[in-house]
């Protein structure tokens, strides 16, 4: 059945390919913007650790103790043993008053924003479940065994919910888009290319205005640097040491800009202390590319959209080990350029620590805190700074700081880990 629902929808693809992407020709459906009511969220639980000394068992249960007094958490879990250690580890009135429900699937990423449930609203607002391809990030193949598990997850979830599900051949992961929900769809160009190389854009926008509902695509050009390929020749540090990034994207938009209400954007900023060193200069050069397109591009309804500034954290680096999870499988990586990765030896990695990698839930809004004791005073102070800001464009919401650095040494964030589902008809 599977196969008949890709065939139709590959023949769908082509034949919508080939019409003006300018078509007002209505989508049957609809991604609301997370800064809209949320029915839940989900997550799923970590299979292994990025860093032996840094679980990121502990993050999660942040979350969701943060998320626990606002919205509904649906928790999934692989196997039997992770549902009974997942089990211990919640308040057993979390779980009995349903404020935190626990469902056993396959997969082997946590990574619930990429590759998990991806909800949409029909016409009537009901659910349904936009099921687009995934290969790993561009590093897998949808032949892998292992890669159909994750790429077959939310159709799993869609069955269990009895929601429609509506299929693309399209290559995509849920942390690349960004949607204001009355029609804009913002994306990074240099990622969606990177899945779809035999697409033209205006191919990929005729998918997104038929799974998502979206009319107007904005296409941001390159994420944040520490966001490149891992397989690629390691970064230059502040000192000319290198620096490896971890599991990476190749540049998620929410990394870097994101929607908080229809007409709003926060965009990511370099602080002109980090110039003097080559990742602040080369994010300044790709941040402010990206801000000229925003300050030239129009919503839906033809109007311009105001623009904010957010900091980026102060460079994170820190030395991984062999059996680190993190370590383990970069050294597994071919790299370009011939470099050799120095297998048995530490190596210098760069967290994927961006404050717009940020959870919007009813009532709060929780936030990626990198302040620990003993750092940089400027460490602190940039976490303020992103904190008060948030609080300024969401002033009814709590924001509330976590600690997911344990997260960010495997490639992504709190939002990455979470997904929304939103408030329906059902």
């Amino acid at each position: 059945m599977q196969k008949i629902i890709f065939a139709f929808t590959s023949i769908l693809f082509l034949l919508f390919g080939c019409k003006n992407p300018e078509s007002n020709e209505k989508s049957l459906y609809r991604q609301s913007a997370e800064f809209e009511p949320s029915e839940a969220i989900w997550l799923l639980w970590s299979n292994y650790d990025h860093r032996a000394d840094m679980p990121n068992e502990q993050a999660t249960l942040d979350i969701i103790s943060a998320l626990v007094p606002h919205v509904k958490v649906k928790l999934i879990v692989a196997n039997d043993s992770l549902y009974q250690h997942a089990r211990s580890k919640i308040r057993p009135d979390w779980l009995e008053k349903q404020q935190v429900s626990i469902f056993k699937m396959p997969y082997q990423e946590f990574w619930a924003r990429d590759m998990g449930p991806s909800f949409v609203l029909d016409q009537q607002g009901k659910l349904a479940m936009a099921d687009f391809n995934f290969n790993a990030w561009g590093i897998g193949s949808l032949q892998d065994s292992t890669v159909k598990i994750d790429e077959s997850l939310d159709e799993r979830v869609a069955k269990m919910m009895k929601l429609p599900v509506i299929s693309s051949p399209l290559i995509t992961e849920g942390g690349n888009h960004e949607v204001n929900g009355r029609g804009t769809l913002m994306l990074t160009e240099k990622v969606e290319r990177g899945r779809n190389p035999k697409l033209s854009l205006a191919q990929m926008e005729r998918e997104y205005q038929r799974l998502l509902g979206v009319k107007n695509v904005i296409w941001l050009k390159e994420g944040l640097y520490e966001d490149d390929y891992t397989q690629r020749s390691p970064l230059p540090g502040p000192k000319g040491e290198k620096l490896y990034t971890l599991l990476t994207t190749n540049g998620h938009i929410d990394e870097m800009a994101r929607f908080v209400d229809a007409h709003t954007i926060l965009l990511a900023e370099v602080d002109s202390s980090d110039l003097d060193e080559p990742i602040g200069r080369e994010n300044q050069r790709r941040l402010e590319q990206n801000l000229n397109i925003l300050q030239a591009a129009r919503d839906q309804d033809g109007k311009a959209f105001r623009i904010i500034r957010m900091p980026l954290p102060k460079l994170i680096v820190d030395t991984l080990y062999p059996g680190d999870g993190t370590y383990d499988l970069i050294s597994t990586s071919d790299f370009e350029n011939g470099h050799q990765f120095p297998k048995g030896k530490p190596v210098l990695g760069i967290a994927a620590a961006s404050y717009l990698n940020f959870l919007i839930a009813n009532g709060c809004v929780l936030v990626p805190a990198y302040y620990r004791p003993g750092a940089d005073p400027e460490v602190k102070k940039r976490d303020e700074q992103a904190q008060t800001i948030l609080q300024s464009v969401f002033p009814k919401k709590k924001i509330i700081p976590i600690d997911a650095l344990a997260v960010n040494f495997g490639g992504g964030g709190i939002h990455c880990i979470t997904i929304n589902e939103p408030k329906s008809k059902q």
